[in-house]
């Protein structure tokens, strides 16, 4: 949605200091020992990526595995030849250990199906739990506290009423969960994603990999996360700053909609594969977790309300692991639900209590349906006309009782945009034009 703010006085500035996260960089590695693991367990890894890759370098091994080749991979690499798992398939000289090219043995290959029957799992290193844990506690979004200015600014792009705008502003310093609801295409979601690039600004490190005595939970999901490379940055053998289990990524934005269920809310174990999959609160921990059309999902709201009530409370998240165990998780998200539906027939009082910000997104009026036109059509190239955008709200607005939408702007100049070009004349709000796109557009309910 295209819009833009009405202006207000300049806000006094804040005289609150603006809490930062801990600094977070995960210690690089010099031993085996750094890693919490085991030599056995990153012999079984490195033979279960030998088997399904095929002969490798050492140097490819250690990219794979995202360890260090000097000390950790070729102490690993050491012992697997001792027995007699792996060979030197080729020796390259001048460039050391690392460019040998090494293969699985036929002992190996029987080591590496043990180990795939416990797990298939064959990529980078994991850390254990307890390292997780404490690294997303460290970075966890704290409380800060933004002007009026600032939210101006973060918002500029659309046209909100003065009312929303300033309940938004103590909405986001509040850090807090936040429920947006009112008609659909008025900018809900448009509004969450502006919160979360304002609230979002900086980097996080997120493991590829968890290890729960043994059970592994795949974290980093490049759907969900996006990875911020930085400059000179090249492979594992070469990122000796920090841990290069762990991966650099822009603070989470994670967006479900209709497709979500309770079962998404819990690790997924993979029957065949044998390792668990994170669940999108655990993959936005750090960051923001928008549920998009909240009431349209295929459990009852009631219930998937319910499975926030506690980690909303105390910041803590369970997790069921397949053998029983609960797993206690960090539930530092900020989640926004953004709804089209009343919420009296989503909610209860006892739950609106536990969300402090509630905001109603309502239609635009006429002055900000205008502006918000101008502004597309300048966008997109159209020419826009007052006469033109007054014979379509009469003609297709007040004429059929239609609400205004803040996204109607944009769907009827491309509209328009797609008109045009068959006809082959200039796009602009002409009553020809305007009534071709709007009888394409609308469809009377």
């Amino acid at each position: 949605m295209t819009s833009r703010l009405a202006p207000t006085a300049a806000a006094r500035p804040s005289t609150i200091p603006i809490s930062t996260p801990q600094p977070f960089v995960p210690r690089p590695l010099s031993k085996i020992e750094d890693t919490g693991l085991t030599l056995y367990y990153l012999a079984e890894l490195a033979l279960k990526i030998l088997y399904n890759s095929g002969n490798l370098t050492g140097f490819r091994i250690a990219e794979m595995i995202c360890l260090p080749f000097s000390g950790l991979v070729d102490q690993v690499l050491e012992y697997l030849k001792r027995e007699k798992l792996v060979e030197v398939k080729q020796s390259v000289g001048g460039f050391g250990e690392g460019s040998y090219i090494y293969g699985i043995t036929g002992a190996g290959i029987g080591r590496a199906r043990e180990a795939m029957e416990r797990n298939q799992y064959a990529g980078p290193a994991p850390v254990p739990i307890g390292d997780y844990l404490e690294a997303i506690r460290k970075q966890a979004v704290k409380r800060k506290t933004v002007t009026q200015r600032v939210m101006r600014q973060a918002l500029a792009h659309m046209v909100i009423s003065e009312k929303a705008f300033a309940r938004i502003g103590p909405a986001v310093n509040s850090g807090t969960s936040l429920f947006l609801y009112g008609p659909p295409g008025n900018g809900k979601t448009s509004i969450a994603r502006a919160i979360g690039k304002m609230v979002l600004g900086e980097e996080m490190f997120i493991p590829y990999a968890v290890d729960v005595d043994g059970a592994l939970i795949k974290v980093f999901d490049s759907v969900n996360h996006e990875v911020v490379t930085e400059e000179g940055e090249g492979g594992s053998t070469t990122r000796t700053k920090y841990d290069p289990r762990w991966v650099k990524i822009k603070r989470p934005f994670v967006v479900v909609g209709g497709e979500l269920t309770m079962a998404g809310l819990d690790l997924q174990f993979d029957e065949v594969h044998k390792y668990y999959e994170a669940p999108f609160q655990m993959k936005a921990n750090g960051g923001m977790f928008l549920i998009d059309d909240f009431g349209r999902q295929q459990i009852r709201p009631r219930d998937l309300l319910n499975r926030w009530i506690v980690p909303l409370e105390n910041r803590l998240d369970y997790l069921n692991l397949a053998n029983g165990r609960k797993l206690e998780i960090p539930f530092e998200v900020l989640v926004v639900f953004s709804t089209n539906l009343p919420p009296k027939d989503l909610v209860d009082e006892a739950f609106l209590r536990r969300i402090r910000h509630k905001i109603e997104i309502v239609d635009p009026t006429p002055d900000e349906f205008r502006e918000i036109f101008r502004r597309v059509c300048e966008q997109k190239k159209v020419a826009y006309d007052d006469r033109g955008l007054a014979y379509l709200i009469q003609e297709w607005y007040l004429k059929r009782n239609r609400k205004l939408r803040a996204n109607h702007p944009r769907d009827i100049c491309e509209q328009i945009l797609d008109i045009a070009a068959y006809l082959g004349v200039e796009p602009g709000l002409t009553k020809d034009l305007v009534d071709r796109a709007c009888e394409s557009y609308f469809v009377e309910l």
